[in-house]
């Protein structure tokens, strides 16, 4: 039961932090402690404790461990196409060294239960819906290779944490799919795809630029459902075990860019496409049944809600500014 468990959120300033500790807060008899490194959390919630520490350096990260049942790990530096471009290997050593760091730290302070972000970018191309036992397979596609390569290292190692050092004894690894919501990253030097989209819409670019065809499909997750799965993850799951998190359907970016088009109203925008800028896998799918036959897990929200809560988010929090 999560009720009565001191837990550790780590990243809590971070997308899937802020999310997750906003779903946290106030549940009954919970002792949260929220730690951040690079900004201050958007909101503070009363009650909760926050820590400002540098996870890559292991006294720090073993100090803010000290006392935790559970940790949930949604730290690290983000890993997206822009920042690797500019800096391929600078995420990968900060982010192997915070997740290896925790991982010790966890074991040494007697953490009961870890979960962790590991990432889809760790499977292999396939025609076929990818289920969780492909995840070590054949070689990531190029484009993810790096960070696809790194999310099996983090998963391995923490594999054995459980089987060798008993400590944790519980390592939960969830591989959810494109994450979107509110809260997310929207600079254009750094995030994802999909928060550049919602930007060149409500800013009214004009044209709007799509990298490569557009024919490229993602299945896109709600960090609401997301956090419901890792709700779900933490109360019923022991030893190690790892799960593929998705909404369950592609759609392609131009299905999503015209989409969020239509629903900010955007009446005469204008789509061009770059074809020599494509970098994408054009399709992958996840086979999900494990986390709906063991965590009882099915994202229950739209496309078409999802996008339209983030974009009212992103009007009403970002824009305000």
């Amino acid at each position: 039961m999560i009720e009565r468990k001191r837990i550790l959120i780590t990243g809590a300033s971070g997308f899937v932090g802020t999310n997750f500790l906003a779903r946290l807060h106030g549940r009954a008899e919970v002792d949260l402690t929220a730690v951040y490194h690079s900004h201050r959390p958007q909101v503070l919630h009363d009650g909760v404790r926050y820590v400002h520490a540098d996870l890559t350096d292991r006294t720090s990260c073993q100090e803010v461990c000290e006392g935790a049942e559970w940790v949930c790990h949604f730290a690290g530096k983000l890993s997206t196409t822009a920042v690797m471009a500019t800096s391929p290997v600078g995420p990968l050593a900060e982010n192997a060294a915070i997740h290896t760091n925790v991982l010790e730290a966890a074991s040494r302070s007697g953490v009961e239960k870890l979960l962790l972000l590991s990432s889809t970018t760790g499977y292999p191309a396939s025609s076929e819906p990818l289920s969780e036992e492909a995840f070590f397979g054949e070689d990531p596609p190029t484009p993810y290779e790096p960070v696809g390569w790194l999310s099996r290292f983090v998963e391995k190692v923490s594999e054995q944490y459980v089987r060798k050092a008993s400590s944790p004894e519980t390592v939960i690894a969830l591989r959810p799919t494109s994450i979107y919501g509110p809260h997310d990253d929207f600079e254009f030097e750094t995030c994802h795809a999909l928060p550049a989209m919602i930007r060149r819409v409500v800013e009214r670019h004009h044209p709007i630029e799509v990298w490569g065809s557009g024919e490229d499909g993602r299945d896109l997750l709600y960090v609401g459902d997301l956090v419901d799965a890792c709700m779900l993850a933490l109360e019923r799951c022991n030893g190690f075990s790892a799960y593929n998190v998705g909404a369950g359907a592609s759609s392609t970016i131009n299905e999503i860019l015209d989409l969020l088009i239509d629903l900010d109203g955007y009446s005469d925008a204008k789509v061009v496409h770059d074809l020599a800028r494509s970098r994408h896998v054009s399709v992958r799918t996840f086979d999900c049944s494990r986390a709906l036959n063991q965590l009882g897990f099915k994202a229950s929200t739209s496309l078409e809600a999802g996008l339209r809560e983030t974009l009212e988010w992103y009007r009403s929090s970002l824009l305000a500014v």
